[in-house]
């Protein structure tokens, strides 16, 4: 029963910015790991990056350039794209790992071209 609200993708220039968000329909907790992930056109869906009580991690791609953040009082985790290149083009899920079960959002796509 657990839902998570994604928004903010579109379509952006190469080295412009955007800024995701994900809203739970649960109350999240520091404990409760969250993160963002990304599936291109033909590729399988990896990591971008994780944020937990204690740690972030990033993939090599976006670091540097991504940010993730959590606002626990309002059950979000935010990603802050910025240098926005090409190859980010891909459909965006954000996810939470909520007491050992695994969320996910319902994806946004994020389009980067000129």
């Amino acid at each position: 029963q657990v839902q998570l609200v994604e928004s903010g993708g579109g379509l952006e220039q190469p080295g412009g910015s955007l800024r995701l968000s994900c809203v739970a329909s649960v109350t999240i907790f520091r404990g409760n790991a969250m993160g963002w992930y990304r599936q291109a056109p033909g590729k399988q869906r990896e990591l971008v990056a994780a944020i937990t009580r204690s740690s972030t991690n990033y993939a090599d791609s976006v670091k540097g350039r991504f940010t993730i953040s959590r606002d626990n009082a309002k059950n979000a985790v935010y990603l802050q794209m910025n240098g926005l290149k090409p190859e980010d083009t891909a459909v965006y899920y954000c996810n939470v790992n909520y007491f050992g079960n695994v969320y996910w959002g319902q994806g946004t796509q994020v389009t980067v071209s000129s």
